[in-house]
């Protein structure tokens, strides 16, 4: 793996706003992870460019790569469980929709009011469109990913206020 394409993964992790990467090839280790775009540059994506401009042979024999503070998706104030709201999260790991397609409305928005049983969103999954139903009834308080965003299994998808 030369310079240039770790720094083009490096640019991808950044730009996507994905929560790490990690490849290894012929013994060769590289774990790049990242935070979304309002949080700055990831702490390894700036480990990975600072070596890079002062010597990029480094990163050929530096060893095991350290790892940057896991990335937690922060909630409005008051988004826990523990003071009355229901927090739906993704039941697979996907691509967050928040319509069916993009020239839809959104199934919810915040304030909308839901019903057991009604659509939030779509989680699309190897190409297979998973329907995120509420589980609850009650008002939508919070939609935590941007749409088309990945995320993972049990990452917070939406906070609502029961009836």
């Amino acid at each position: 793996m030369n310079v240039k394409e770790i720094k083009e993964l490096v640019e991808l992790v950044s730009r996507r706003g994905l929560a790490g990467l990690e490849i290894e090839r012929a013994g060769f280790r590289l774990r790049i992870e990242g935070a979304p775009a309002h949080r700055g540059t990831p702490v390894f994506a700036r480990a990975v460019a600072d070596a890079v401009a002062t010597e990029p042979s480094a990163l050929l024999s530096a060893g095991p790569l350290p790892a940057a503070a896991p990335h937690v998706n922060p909630g409005p104030p008051g988004s826990g469980e523990r003071e009355g709201f229901h927090v739906i999260t993704a039941p697979i790991v996907g691509t967050f929709y928040r319509s069916a397609n993009p020239d839809t409305e959104p199934f919810v928005k915040v304030g909308d009011v839901v019903e057991k049983g009604k659509t939030l969103c779509i989680v699309e999954a190897m190409k297979l469109m998973n329907e995120i139903e509420a589980d609850i009834s009650g008002t939508v308080v919070s939609i935590y990913p941007q749409n088309a965003q990945p995320v993972e299994f049990g990452e917070k998808l939406f906070a609502i206020q029961p009836r």
